[in-house]
């Protein structure tokens, strides 16, 4: 038993595991299914104008850390959120690709905001949420090894 309960909990353990250590058992099921739940509220986001992507895939990557190494691990390599993940976990920083395309879609969100919203001030609260976003992600640094290959 004291083998096969010490691999057990290996099975789990993210790459970058928690400063606490990394939970086993039923303690990492809250972890799973946050991190799934926001994998599903990401692939909403996809098609859904107004609905982030980016932010609930980057809270899956961390639950998925505490979580499920698997699941991280294919976080992490992911052709198009991989990127994206590793830069936010080891600078904080966006690159000027996913600013550019998060601004189009706020923009794009906007002009449909205010083509169909009921009332004008609907439209324009949720603009105004947008652009405090928008302002906040243009504000995040780029990732240092996007700097130096634009040199």
């Amino acid at each position: 038993m004291g083998a096969t309960s010490a691999g057990a909990s290996n099975v789990g353990e993210p790459s970058h595991p928690h400063p606490s250590g990394h939970p086993s058992g039923l303690r990492r099921w809250p972890w799973l299914l946050l991190a799934w739940l926001s994998l599903g509220l990401a692939a909403l986001g996809v098609i859904l104008p107004g609905l982030p992507t980016t932010p609930f895939v980057l809270v899956a990557a961390w639950a998925a850390s505490r979580g499920s190494r698997r699941l991280h691990d294919r976080l992490h390599a992911h052709r198009v959120f991989g990127s994206i993940i590793r830069d936010w976990q080891a600078e904080h920083a966006v690159s000027r690709r996913a600013k550019r395309a998060a601004l189009g879609t706020m923009l794009f969100c906007a002009v449909v905001l205010f083509a169909l919203a009921p009332r004008w001030t609907w439209a324009a609260a949720g603009s105004t949420a947008m652009a405090i976003v928008a302002i906040w992600l243009w504000r995040r640094p780029e990732p240092r090894r996007a700097s130096a290959s634009a040199d």
